[in-house]
């Protein structure tokens, strides 16, 4: 397509002008697949309500082109509807297409495949390249279409995302630019980077317009902007994500809008990260490491101004006041809160054994060492390793290379659990003898900032027995995040067989009323959930996350079944809660 069109929006002497007149970006994060299709216009209206007039959302490949080479843009994956129904509402759209996204999603968005066989992700490698090359040959000419240039709501393109902060290939920047450019894409390019001149420095590339991601660094930015460009903070963390065994982070509304009304009256433009969190569905939390792994909560509530189920919170009304001098007329009204079911419990009745589960999986591969899942094809989820075993009196076993938990059975009896850090060796029986090792092994989501990003999942070495003799004859199950065979409230056992191990099991609500709901676990120690058919997430007893968030489009009136698949220790029942508990609260602010 000719680039010949002039973009809509360009910055001149530290102001943005919009159709040739200065204006002001005032925007806010919602992520298209964080949030269920048949909500993207109910969440996109509430952050118009909020004074914004301007979405942003990150393109997270790894969401589309989940086995190389099969690209899905239809249903939950259509981004290029989501764009039209933001301009729908009237909001200007910042598309941040890059193939590495951070945003705590499993991976940085960088599919699992291809950092499976490259190590120099983010960089001029031709295997990196190259892939990124066929994504864009696929994506791009879905968005050129829906640039303002050409009639739609693009406005912003985002180059690269916190560059400065990971690496320093200028060659890869002037790349990502130059693909999206030879593409059609014509409207600003900006690239995002936090406070450092270092950062900005490694995470820039002519052409594109920098910005700054940042809780409180408003000063720093000021003195970082380079030359005539406008001042603009990309991602103003407004809250904050959570890691499983930590508290829930929130930052107060004064804290919050003291930040942003530093920025606007130092002439800035804003997008809060997130002005709507949504839900680290399925298995696609991701991860952080600081010396040990940190693993995101299935939660993305964020502490941000429309909550989880899309609940305005004080955060909302403050930004709201503060963005309605922008305006010429009326903000749109606030909308009503969102509907929730009502309390309710049902229990759970047991289906099968953990081990049950596993054994129902045919073999996917059979090896001399233990395969990574990439090796697999397993994206996430599940693997469990199983070979034969000797060992003599007093023997050890362990895992050289675990990446993230594995639980280890001789035979049918449950040996004990390693975690990713720590102790990963444990006792054999002391009499010696033989059996069976079955070691099931769970990513708890795919390191998306950092050095680590793109670390592989699995046993990475080998297994041992008293830390020197390999264990070798392999077999190998993949459980994927579908539903475990088996499954079914009408199936499997007596609901007191395994009520205090680990295994599956299923509930059922008859629901009137089709609303969003809360679900609770009590008693259950670390699961997956399934709500008809569709996996919902993670729960794990550490917290600081209590509640799964359902949302009404995945319930329907009549019978809907729960079911859980639990590796450590299954409660009794499900509840239906009126209220969200993201746990005990700790003030956080980015820096």
């Amino acid at each position: 397509m000719s680039t010949s069109v002039s973009p809509s929006l360009v910055w001149r002497d530290g102001e943005i002008l919009r159709d040739g007149k200065p204006h002001r970006i005032l925007s806010g994060a919602v992520h298209y697949f964080r949030v269920h299709p048949d909500q993207w216009e109910d969440r996109l209206r509430r952050l118009a309500a909020m004074g914004a007039n301007t979405v942003d959302t990150y393109i997270a490949w790894n969401f589309h082109e989940r086995v190389e080479g099969e690209y899905d843009f239809s249903g939950w994956r259509d981004v290029a509807r989501f764009i039209r129904i933001a301009g729908d509402v009237g909001l200007d759209v910042f598309v941040r297409p890059s193939p590495y996204i951070c945003a705590e999603w499993s991976n940085g968005g960088i599919p699992f495949w291809l950092s499976g066989r490259t190590r120099a992700l983010r960089t001029i490698d031709p295997e990196f390249l190259a892939a990124v090359d066929a994504w864009y040959d696929q994506l791009i000419p879905q968005l050129v279409p829906l640039q303002a240039a050409h009639g739609g709501p693009i406005r912003l393109i985002q180059v690269e995302n916190e560059y400065g902060s990971y690496g320093s290939d200028a060659d890869y920047m002037a790349h990502l630019r130059d693909a999206l450019t030879r593409r059609g894409m014509v409207e600003l390019l900006t690239t995002a980077d936090g406070t450092t001149a270092d950062m900005v420095h490694n995470g820039s590339t002519p052409g594109a317009m920098g910005t700054f991601t940042f809780g409180t660094g408003v000063p720093a930015a000021v003195e970082l902007r380079r030359d005539d460009e406008h001042l603009m903070c990309s991602e103003l963390w407004g809250g904050w994500f959570d890691h499983w065994g930590e508290q829930h982070h929130v930052r107060s509304a004064d804290s919050m809008i003291a930040t942003v009304d530093e920025l606007l009256q130092a002439g800035g433009s804003v997008s809060m990260y997130m002005a709507h969190g949504g839900t680290n569905f399925g298995l696609w939390a991701g991860a952080n490491h600081d010396g040990i792994i940190q693993p995101t909560v299935t939660s993305y509530d964020s502490d941000a101004p429309i909550g989880e189920d899309g609940t305005l919170n004080d955060k909302f009304h403050a930004l709201r006041a503060a963005f309605a001098p922008f305006h010429d007329g009326e903000l749109p009204a606030v909308p009503d809160a969102p509907r929730r079911q009502s309390a309710a419990s049902a229990p759970l009745a047991t289906q099968a054994t953990l081990l049950d589960i596993v054994r129902a999986v045919p073999v996917t591969a059979h090896a001399p060492v233990p395969l990574t899942f990439e090796a697999l094809g397993a994206e996430d989820g599940l693997v469990a390793y199983e070979a034969d075993i000797t060992y003599p009196e007093g023997a050890t076993v362990g895992i050289l290379g675990l990446r993230d938990r594995a639980t280890l059975y001789l035979d049918d009896v449950r040996l004990g659990t390693f975690e990713h850090d720590g102790e990963h060796t444990l006792a054999l029986p002391a009499d010696g003898g033989s059996g069976r090792l079955t070691i099931i092994v769970e990513s708890l989501g795919r390191i998306n900032y950092g050095p680590f990003t793109g670390e592989a999942k699995g046993i990475l070495q080998g297994v041992v027995i008293n830390g020197r003799r390999y264990v070798h004859g392999w077999d190998h199950r993949v459980l994927g995040d579908a539903v475990p065979s088996g499954a079914g409230a009408g199936a499997g056992a007596d609901a007191g067989d395994a009520a205090d191990a680990a295994g599956l099991a299923a509930a059922t609500f008859d629901v009137t009323d089709v609303a969003d709901a809360w679900l609770a676990f009590p008693g259950g120690a670390k699961g997956m959930v399934w709500l008809n058919g569709f996996l919902l997430g993670r729960y794990w007893e550490r917290g600081p996350q209590e509640t799964l968030y359902a949302p009404a489009p995945l319930w329907h009136a009549g019978t809907n079944e729960i079911v859980v698949l639990d590796t450590d220790c299954l409660g009794a029942t499900v509840e239906i809660r009126e209220q969200p508990a993201f746990g005990p609260v700790e003030e956080f602010i980015g820096s």
